[in-house]
């Protein structure tokens, strides 16, 4: 099975989700990484006995030597494809580079749309709510060194005319999270998923 590395920063519901739909199926989860010490995923990973490693960006020299720390972690575990679960920092290019076409990312809008830098967690569904859209929903993506700006490998639109908040919105989305995120990691790990420049395509089962 594809060993998988999974980075987070905070609660890990999406974690959660692929713990519950892949991990010891059709992939292995193989080490969680946090930059938060108190990351509740990281109780959530060692509940399914899932090895975890906490790298403070504190505790390092700069924002290369945090990135290296995560790479050779990653390295010692052996993972081939790495999953950013609500991790909230932005990779150098020397990571991206040790896995191209090999991380991906899951953001709380329709790429192109509410992407980029600044858009990210509740930012992102308050912009929606204030732009007035009546759809939005979650986009998973291979990530490269422009922010949310990589090849898209799957999208779910989800209505949202009832929602009367922002919390509504993320709350909505959330749930349509959990289901693509484990089915795209699902799909890479049977060796589903090609990328040929900026175009993905994903055989059917």
């Amino acid at each position: 099975m594809m060993k998988i590395g999974v980075l987070i920063s905070g609660g890990g519901t999406n974690l959660q989700a692929v713990i519950d739909a892949v991990h010891g199926k059709s992939g292995d989860i193989a080490v969680v990484i946090s930059n938060k010490a108190d990351a509740y995923g990281l109780e959530r990973a060692q509940k399914a006995d899932i090895p975890t490693s906490v790298i403070l960006e504190s505790d390092c020299a700069d924002v290369d030597d945090f990135n290296k720390k995560m790479i050779g972690v990653l390295k010692d575990y052996g993972v081939e494809l790495v999953v950013l679960a609500g991790f909230m920092r932005i990779l150098t290019p020397a990571f991206i580079a040790a896995y191209p076409n090999r991380i991906v990312n899951i953001h709380p809008a329709l790429i192109p749309s509410f992407c980029g830098e600044g858009f990210y967690g509740m930012r992102v569904h308050r912009a929606i709510f204030e732009y007035g859209a009546k759809v939005s929903g979650p986009t998973v993506h291979f990530v490269n060194e422009e922010a949310d700006g990589g090849p898209i490998i799957a999208q779910k639109a989800v209505a949202i005319d009832d929602c009367d908040s922002p919390e509504a919105i993320a709350e909505t989305v959330l749930r349509e999270e959990h289901k693509l995120l484990p089915w795209v990691v699902e799909q890479i790990c049977l060796g589903r998923v090609h990328v040929d420049g900026r175009l993905v395509t994903i055989d059917k089962a």
